[in-house]
């Protein structure tokens, strides 16, 4: 069961990688691949208490991650809603990639510390 588990997570990858060719939609085949990986899991194993277990463990850290980027883009939405990013945008006026590099580097740096103070 171990091989068919890897086969579909093999295949799931290939279909979020020729996502654009095959017309398909990357999110859609993600879940379903992990859903399959799952069934096959639960079906071959024998300790259904140390499954629910895994699976309320795996479901949780899924959530908390979904949780924290609904927060940030909320964040990102509403300080680009209020043009906050054409304020920096419009005070950079360099044609340099390696000091428009440095530039950005720099304000990720301290955006990201401002982003989380005012999350948290």
């Amino acid at each position: 069961m171990e091989i068919a588990i890897i086969i579909t997570f093999i295949l799931g990858y290939l279909f979020i990688m020729l996502e654009h060719p095959l017309n398909i939609n990357k999110a859609a085949t993600a879940l379903l691949t992990g859903v399959l990986c799952w069934t096959l899991y639960i079906i071959s194993a024998s300790d259904s208490h140390l499954i629910s277990e895994q699976l309320k463990e795996h479901i949780g850290e899924i959530s908390g991650i979904i949780f924290f980027l609904m927060g940030a883009m909320t964040i990102v939405e509403l300080i680009d809603a209020h043009d906050g990013f054409d304020v920096i945008t419009n005070a950079i006026s360099t044609s340099s990639k390696r000091k428009l590099l440095c530039i950005i580097c720099f304000l990720t740096f301290f955006l990201s510390s401002v982003l989380k103070k005012t999350h948290c």
